[in-house]
């Protein structure tokens, strides 16, 4: 790679509050907030809306949309009359 192109690549923690769930990982995403990790250390902390704690997808909180009922509502709102 060339020199001085590229973003710093360094550890960063992802926090979701709304699920309590961080976790350490490596990143170019900067961020002026730090928190102190399990191991002492301080990193830069990138607040997030939605992770795997917290998707609906991999927690099995899903919703079940009621799609026969919209095509229905189109149907009936812009079909042929």
């Amino acid at each position: 790679m060339r020199k001085g192109i590229h973003p710093a690549y360094r550890p960063v923690v992802f926090r979701d509050a709304s699920a309590g769930f961080q976790m350490l990982t490596r990143s170019t995403a900067t961020s002026e907030k730090a928190v102190e990790w399990e191991d002492g250390r301080t990193y830069p902390v990138v607040d997030v809306d939605v992770s795997s704690a917290s998707h609906p997808f991999y927690t099995g909180r899903g919703r079940v949309l009621d799609t026969a009922g919209r095509v229905e509502r189109f149907n009936r709102r812009y079909g042929k009359a």
